[in-house]
């Protein structure tokens, strides 16, 4: 099934089963603070959604990803094929990492599996993409090890991990970045970014409002998911 993105500027096929990208790919891409020509690492990149997205809004970017399921890593290389964008998709675990990969990157992103209790899909992919296993702390320790010093580490969680994932990252060059699904509800995403290196002392962002009460998209999302805008994180804080 091919489903698109940015309004129709990128185009993916994904599995018409098991665990499809959607809002949490777009919302990850549109905050990796990345720059022309800079290096980007996608770590379980499923069908390439992410790194399209990302490859849309920051012209020459070389972007590799590393996906653990075969069959998703070859969707992703024709996807980005397709998108002409430049990318290698790594059919890879990423613990296991090819050896030429195991390098620094300016950027690391990852929309790591955050589902660490509760009833296992009985879809084999999906469970996958979805429970952690308890390995999300490694997740992250892995994202922040393969940044270059001075770049930075950029994930999406489910808002209920976020102390975890913090006790995994320094103390210092953090912030977090809540999704609320509306005004006055609890965030139900958090996208956190670490700049490996610095001193800056964690920060709990404003972060953004995706819906208006009538259910549309706000302003902010909008120009998020439809336009393909950056939302800057760290910026010159970090």
């Amino acid at each position: 099934m091919s489903d698109t993105f940015l309004d129709g500027r990128v185009r993916v096929v994904q599995p018409d089963s098991g665990f499809r990208a959607g809002l949490d790919a777009v919302m990850l891409a549109a905050c990796v603070p990345a720059q022309s020509g800079q290096a980007a690492l996608e770590l379980g990149s499923g069908v390439g959604t992410a790194s399209l997205c990302l490859a849309a809004r920051v012209p020459q970017l070389v972007l590799t990803g590393v996906e653990i399921d075969a069959g998703l890593a070859k969707l992703a290389q024709g996807n980005a094929a397709a998108n002409g964008a430049d990318a290698r998709f790594v059919a890879a675990d990423i613990f296991a990492l090819p050896s030429d990969l195991k390098r620094d990157f300016d950027q690391v992103f990852c929309n790591p599996p955050f589902h660490g209790e509760g009833q296992e899909s009985p879809d084999s992919a999906r469970a996958t993409a979805l429970m952690d296993c308890g390995q999300l702390c490694d997740w992250l320790k892995l994202g922040l090890q393969r940044t270059v010093s001075g770049g930075f580490f950029t994930a999406i969680l489910r808002a209920g991990r976020l102390n975890e994932a913090l006790g995994a990252l320094p103390e210092r060059g953090v912030c977090a970045f809540p999704l609320w699904p509306h005004a006055g509800e609890a965030a139900k995403r958090v996208i956190v970014q670490a700049r490996k290196g610095s001193l800056a002392p964690f920060a709990l962002l404003p972060g953004l409002i995706l819906h208006q009460e009538n259910g549309d998209w706000t302003d902010q999302s909008a120009a998020v998911l439809r336009r393909g805008e950056a939302l800057a994180l760290s910026g010159a804080r970090l």
